[in-house]
């Protein structure tokens, strides 16, 4: 008999599924060239929903320090979230000014380039970042950072160390973390008593409705609405009394949260609107999950049809990006070398590997100019207009841009 998964937060067991994308490899497990004859391992890619709280969620093969103890994204090789923080800091300090002796902690974060931007306002800052080589770039550029994962345990000390943050960020952490429970907990330690907690996680609806399927991989654990986040919150006596509809990852939510005893901030209007247009969308109706899967399938052969087309006309294919997410979708659809030839990427510490699974070669982006490709495919399709003005040149020989996601889209 096939044993039924717990869900992560309630415990329901998982019995529904959203979408199967096959098996994939650890969408960030890039591979050097000598590690090219050696085995892959592949997992069960399939997204579940939890029938009771309605997390949709992808179970945890491998453990977080398998994944995150070395990983090869740093936040700073893109402009546009540069400049995101930078809005964020300018928007928090006006809106929340952190008082003198107030702490900002953020959790996942990264080579440091948010924290930054508070510490240059002279705001003492606390990194918590479990990848050791990202944040080494944050200790060498000043940013205080414990290397350790964050959880109840790591709050408690910090706690006993004197340490409560005024205003707790985690930015896109909270879908890559399995022990959900003891992480929102912890969150609720280390928050001052007035203190405010802001993520930003993308959002379940905008996924569904624009099929965005590829920011499905095994490093994202959990997908949220504002729905469930709102009930794991509560779980551990956090309230959110705001929220944000951002552009961020193909449409993100950023959400406010404050202790359940601090009545100064009243819950605000945005948070009633947006989970009443949840409901109405369907997001607590196991239905409109259901018909999920037959889209993803039938958007699979749209693209393969596009790439089909282009080799066929004797078109050169290269990609931009090695992201997570395109990851997904090479290998949910099939896609090697035989319709990209190669991709590029900014961040050095990726050129020279191959991408897990599709074994596709990421090289330097001078390599576009020196090949002068037909085409040239933004895997990271949500920063496309930051790509575009950066690669702008590949109209010159009449190179063309194209993204597969949300829809299969070309580019003059």
């Amino acid at each position: 008999m096939k044993k039924t998964l717990p869900c992560r937060f309630c415990g329901s067991p998982l019995e529904h599924t959203l979408v199967d994308l096959g098996v994939s490899p650890l969408a960030n497990s890039y591979l050097t060239e000598e590690r090219l004859n050696q085995m892959e391992p592949f997992f069960p890619l399939r997204a579940f929903v939890c029938g009771s709280c309605f997390l949709v969620q992808v179970p945890a093969y491998e453990s977080p320090e398998r994944i995150f103890g070395e990983y090869a994204y740093f936040s700073s090789y893109s402009e546009s979230w540069l400049d995101h923080a930078r809005n964020y800091t300018e928007m928090m300090m006006e809106r929340y000014p952190i008082g003198v002796g107030g702490l900002v902690i953020e959790i996942a974060s990264n080579d440091g380039y948010l924290l930054r931007n508070f510490r240059e306002q002279g705001v003492n800052v606390l990194g918590i970042e479990p990848a050791k080589n990202v944040a080494s770039a944050a200790l060498q550029a000043g940013i205080p950072t414990i290397v350790e994962f964050f959880g109840t345990e790591l709050a408690n000390r910090l706690v006993r160390e004197g340490k409560k943050a005024g205003l707790l960020i985690g930015n896109n952490v909270l879908a890559h973390v399995p022990g959900l429970n003891d992480f929102v907990a912890g969150m609720k330690v280390v928050l001052a008593p007035s203190g405010i907690i802001t993520m930003e996680f993308p959002h379940l609806m905008r996924l569904i409705d624009e099929n965005q399927f590829d920011t499905i991989y095994h490093e994202h654990f959990s997908y949220f609405s504002l729905i469930t986040a709102e009930k794991v919150f509560a779980s551990h006596g956090l309230v959110l009394f705001d929220v944000e509809e951002l552009p961020t990852h193909g449409g993100s939510l950023r959400i406010y949260a404050r202790n359940e005893d601090d009545t100064s901030k009243p819950v605000n209007e945005r948070v009633r609107d947006l989970m009443d247009r949840e409901r109405a969308y369907g997001l607590k109706d196991l239905d409109s999950y259901r018909s999920y899967g037959s889209r993803v399938r039938e958007k699979k052969r749209d693209i393969l049809d596009f790439l089909i087309r282009l080799k066929r006309e004797g078109k050169t294919v290269v990609g931009y990006g090695a992201p997570a997410k395109g990851n997904t979708l090479l290998n949910y659809c099939g896609i090697r070398t035989d319709f990209i030839e190669y991709t590029v990427d900014r961040n050095p510490h990726k050129q020279g590997c191959f991408l897990p699974g599709s074994r596709i070669p990421v090289l330097a982006p001078e390599k576009i100019r020196e090949t002068r490709p037909d085409y040239l495919l933004i895997l990271p399709w949500n920063l496309k207009t930051e790509i575009m003005e950066q690669m702008d040149h590949i109209r010159e020989w009449g190179g063309r841009f194209a993204v597969l996601v949300p829809e299969v889209e070309v580019f003059l």
